[in-house]
């Protein structure tokens, strides 16, 4: 009788460690944000997009207001169209721009919106004019060495490039 009351307890925490990581996995995956909701979609063309995904978030100011809904290419201008769903209570100023940046150095891509400067919004099916691609960090590496690598001997030029820098 002992060893039947053993073995209901076992698959009791079993069953709580499942459901534990069911729950983990879909807090982790924000699932919830999945479903439609009330929005408006807003669209921006990127020459490079790098690891940017469907579902990824949009952020201003480090608030999340919608998700990448879609991505495809232009078969016009060849570059990426993401169409993004923006969440109902956030209004984009007209002539806001949008940027792929990186959560930390290796992290997930998402979409970085900075505010515009006009005092009406944007509307549904709008496009953004301003927008800044991906930076990718195997080009900035590349050009980081062959930019150390090629240059001059002469630590005078080096001189005065930094006093350019911080001159008044």
């Amino acid at each position: 009788m002992q060893s039947r009351a053993i073995e209901l307890l076992v698959g009791f925490f079993v069953c709580l460690g499942i459901a534990a990581i069911f729950v983990l996995t879909m807090r982790v995956s924000d699932v919830s944000s999945v479903t439609r909701t009330p929005g408006y979609t807003l669209q921006a063309s990127f020459g490079n997009i790098g690891g940017l995904n469907t579902g990824a978030p949009v952020r201003m100011a480090g608030i999340r207001i919608g998700r990448v809904a879609n991505i495809h290419l232009d078969e016009n201008t060849y570059e990426a169209v993401v169409v993004m769903h923006i969440e109902k209570g956030y209004k984009l100023p007209q002539g806001s721009g949008a940027e792929i940046l990186t959560s930390g150095l290796l992290g997930n891509q998402y979409i970085g919106i900075s505010a515009g400067p006009s005092t009406d919004f944007m509307h549904d099916g709008d496009s953004f004019d301003v927008t800044q691609g991906a930076i990718i960090l195997e080009k900035l590496i590349g050009q980081f060495v062959s930019n150390f690598a090629g240059g001059s001997d002469d630590d005078s030029s080096a001189d005065a490039d930094a006093d350019a820098l911080f001159a008044p």
